[in-house]
């Protein structure tokens, strides 16, 4: 460690520690992970497939709201001051106590709130910039096109009774990524698995597609936006320098007349 890094103060969230920092910093990834559960939680929960595949959703609900309560508890564990901490998480403790898995069923629609965690990712400029670049475009395009041959080809093996050939499978499996729909339906709990996967990389795949899109088309305005930022950073730095300049040019000065006023006498 340098002396600039010792001298550099160290700015911790309202009501944490160094200590509690570290606890939410670890804490991060697997919450993240708990957070984007919620999404096939909901997607399997609304589709009403019932059998294996709602015992599925059942126990992803309870999963992921037992992670956010394990979390809660936690952090009020290690911070050093709870009411702070507590008036600027709110989100954690409406988390916690009003989508719990034993609300009635007009309630549950309050679990997507868990999703609003995956904000925190947002601060992960340089992993989105990878992510929505050129390269991590053509990776997900090549997951998308493996996942059309390979969801229909897994939906022919399970749906045999539906007696589809090649190309209905490859039809049923683009319909259903691109959220359009066909007459062909699951009808066995393997179908409704593998259309509920199939879907959920669609979806992720156009996401990714727009926001590749969107940063491309605004990025010379960030970086114009950056560039005036840095430029008005900078002028004004300047301007405090030749003020303290001016207000170092006063003092000596002020010294020398003192001097010369004192040498008179």
């Amino acid at each position: 460690m340098t002396a600039k890094d010792a001298q550099t103060p160290v700015h911790y969230g309202p009501g944490m520690d160094a200590r509690s920092t570290r606890v939410a910093e670890r804490l991060k990834t697997p919450m993240l992970i708990a957070a984007a559960l919620t999404l096939p939680t909901v997607a399997i929960t609304e589709s009403e497939p019932g059998g294996l595949l709602q015992d599925v959703a059942v126990a992803l609900n309870w999963i992921t709201w037992t992670a956010f309560l394990f979390e809660f508890v936690v952090m009020l564990s290690v911070v050093p001051d709870r009411r702070t901490w507590l008036r600027h998480h709110p989100l954690d403790f409406v988390i916690v106590f009003f989508t719990p898995p034993v609300l009635p069923a007009g309630l549950q629609s309050l679990r997507v709130l868990r999703l609003l965690r995956l904000l925190r990712l947002l601060r992960l400029a340089q992993l989105s910039r990878e992510v929505f670049s050129l390269e991590g475009v053509r990776y997900a395009a090549l997951l998308a096109l493996l996942s059309v041959v390979g969801g229909a080809a897994l939906f022919d093996a399970f749906e045999q009774r539906q007696d589809l050939d090649f190309w209905d499978d490859i039809y049923w499996a683009i319909t259903t990524m691109t959220t359009l729909g066909s007459n062909i339906e699951p009808s066995t709990t393997g179908g409704e698995v593998v259309s509920v996967f199939v879907l959920l990389i669609g979806i992720g795949f156009v996401a990714l597609l727009t926001g590749s899109f969107a940063q491309r088309f605004l990025a010379p305005e960030i970086a114009e936006i950056e560039e005036e930022l840095e430029e008005e950073k900078l002028s004004a730095e300047a301007l405090a320098l030749r003020e303290l300049k001016s207000v170092q040019e006063q003092l000596q000065a002020l010294e020398l007349a003192i001097e010369r006023m004192a040498s008179r006498t």
